[in-house]
């Protein structure tokens, strides 16, 4: 990444925290220079070196963008371009997005900031962008065609309005949407409140996270963008398990998480260990009256949720969507069930022909993940990830909350894996076991019936209206 230091020496300032009024006029007169992102991992928080103070947020396998002041107006630059994006190791994607990444970076402001955003389109087709969510006049909307011009490519649009409240938004095209999100375009806003707020507490640990998806075929590196429901990568930030990172927090903070959904079904997010309350919404802070604690909570589309709750639980607790198919990588949907079907002859004849067949979902679909079998390159497998105990079994949207007691303020490495401390492990159990109870059915296929059924009685009614015994 370009650093801080970097962006502004290109506006004409010696340093990042040197206030506006050093830049000259000639370099205030030129756009931001762009700064880019070409790394995949979670950036530290960007504390605000000039502007109302805020506690900064965490974007998960993101960044924040910086700013330039102008004339006591926070300056911004987006460029819309093609991008390459790791969905995890092992696969990479041909995307759409902002400044290098997709999602873009998150962009931080205060409540009653006036923000001046350049967007530069280096896309092959012209775009726009929408603040979702928020306050602004009609003509800042972004809708191509209702609201203003398409930007066209090459050109450069500028956006400005005031942050009139604050709140969790998201940005994303409002041109030729139904490509430009499939390929990844959009990107998370966070409108920091001016000060105190009745309703907005402070908290240790903010983070925050977009939820998307993407229909790429294995072996492929573009998204179809046609897909309409059937995705088959389920991701956080264009991220998919193991590729995302944990959420690391201290034992006893107040940790809030801001998750936004751009994909096109909702998500149950689930926290393990924990229960939360349910604090925003993408229309602003929700009254305290409504709260109630829950440990899962749904994000329907183009929707937002905040979410905080109390760290006090020490562990390595797992965070995830609880559609048991979003927490599974490229899969394809029209692969029969076959648990409890006896293949072992049909096998000796397909292995005679066939010698490198290999049998799947006999007995579940956990197998799959130990015959390593050969995928095609830049595909990632159904269900992967390591953890101290072996295979997590997981993929798309699942990452870790690690609640340490050692986590210093302000730390937000990994701390590796947690060690449970002696007698709060399960564990084998090997004593005596008693004789499971034995239940009479009919059966099936691969449960014969236990003795002959009872003959069964059926009394048919004849079109006639007389009616007989069979």
């Amino acid at each position: 990444m370009a650093s801080r230091r970097d962006f502004f020496r290109g506006a004409g300032v010696a340093g990042a925290a040197l206030a506006a009024s050093a830049v000259s006029r000639v370099a205030l007169a030129a756009l931001p220079e762009p700064v880019t992102m070409d790394k995949a991992t979670t950036q530290p928080p960007l504390a605000p070196p000039n502007g109302r103070p805020y506690n900064p947020v965490v974007t998960l396998n993101g960044w924040t963008l910086p700013w330039r002041m102008n004339q006591g107006v926070k300056e911004f630059h987006l460029v819309a371009e093609p991008v390459i994006r790791e969905i995890a190791p092992g696969m990479k994607a041909h995307l759409w997005g902002y400044n290098g990444q997709s999602p873009g970076p998150t962009i931080e402001v205060v409540e009653g900031d006036r923000v001046r955003i350049f967007v530069t389109n280096r896309l092959p087709e012209h775009t726009t962008i929408h603040w979702h969510g928020q306050r602004i006049p009609n003509g800042m909307d972004g809708v191509g065609g209702l609201n203003q011009p398409q930007i066209p490519v090459g050109k450069t649009f500028v956006y400005e309005f005031v942050a009139r409240r604050p709140g969790t938004f998201m940005y994303h095209p409002h041109a030729d949407e139904m490509t430009q999100m499939a390929m990844g375009m959009m990107g998370f806003w966070v409108t920091h409140p001016r000060g105190a707020h009745p309703l907005i507490e402070a908290v240790d640990r903010d983070f925050c996270f977009l939820l998307n998806a993407f229909d790429i075929d294995p072996g492929s590196f573009t998204p179809k963008v046609n897909t309409m429901l059937e995705f088959n990568l389920w991701t956080w930030n264009s991220r998919a398990f193991p590729g995302i990172d944990s959420l690391n927090v201290r034992l006893g903070d107040k940790v809030r998480i801001r998750i936004g959904n751009l994909t096109m079904t909702n998500h149950p997010i689930h926290l393990h260990g924990h229960e939360f309350l349910v604090t925003g919404t993408d229309g602003g802070p929700t009254p305290k009256s409504t709260r109630w604690y829950e440990v899962t909570t749904d994000v329907a589309v183009g929707q937002m949720r905040q979410i905080e709750f109390l760290a006090d639980e020490e562990g390595d607790w797992a965070f995830h969507c609880h559609k048991s198919h979003h927490t599974m990588n490229a899969m394809g949907h029209g692969v029969p069930t076959m648990i409890g079907v006896d293949h072992r002859e049909v096998v000796k004849q397909i292995t005679s022909l066939i010698p490198d067949y290999m049998v799947m979902g006999e007995r579940g679909m956990a197998d799959m993940g130990e015959m390593e079998m050969p995928l095609p390159e830049n595909t990632l497998p159904m269900m992967t990830g390591t953890g101290p105990y072996g295979p997590v079994e997981m993929g798309g949207m699942f990452s870790v909350v690690k609640v340490r007691r050692g986590q210093r303020p302000g730390d937000y490495r990994d701390p590796g894996w947690y060690r449970q401390p002696p007698g709060t492990q399960a564990h084998e159990w090997t004593g005596p076991l008693a004789q499971p109870a034995r239940f009479k059915s009919e059966g099936g296929q691969s449960m014969p019936a236990s003795g002959k059924p009872a003959a069964a009685e059926v009394k048919v009614r004849k079109p006639d209206g007389h009616s007989g015994h069979h």
